[in-house]
C-alpha cells in the first residue's frame, strides 16, 4: 500500500475542495419532512378481511385462481361494510 503524507493545511484544503463541487438544491437544508400517510379503520379493516379471504381464492401453489383477485375483493369489502 502506498503511503501518503500530506500537510493538515493541504487535507483541508482537499476536503473544502470537494464539498464545493456538490450541487445542493437550493434551500435542501430547510425542506420539511414528508407527512405520513394515515389509513382510515375501513382501510384497515379491508386489509385485514382481505388477507383472511385470499387464501380462499388461490392454487395450492399460491397463484390466484380464475376471477380469485376480483372475488376475493367483493367479499373482502362485503365483510369491512358491517
Amino acid at each position: 500500500m502506498a503511503t501518503v503524507t500530506m500537510t493538515m493545511e493541504e487535507y483541508l484544503q482537499l476536503l473544502n475542495g470537494l464539498s464545493s463541487d456538490i450541487d445542493v438544491p437550493a434551500g435542501a437544508e430547510s425542506m420539511p419532512m414528508p407527512k405520513k400517510k394515515r389509513s382510515s379503520a375501513y382501510s384497515r379493516r379491508y386489509k385485514a378481511n382481505f388477507r383472511k379471504v385470499s387464501s380462499k381464492f388461490k392454487l395450492k401453489n399460491g397463484k390466484w385462481k380464475k376471477n380469485g383477485f376480483k372475488s376475493a375483493v367483493k367479499l373482502a369489502h362485503k365483510m369491512s361494510k358491517k
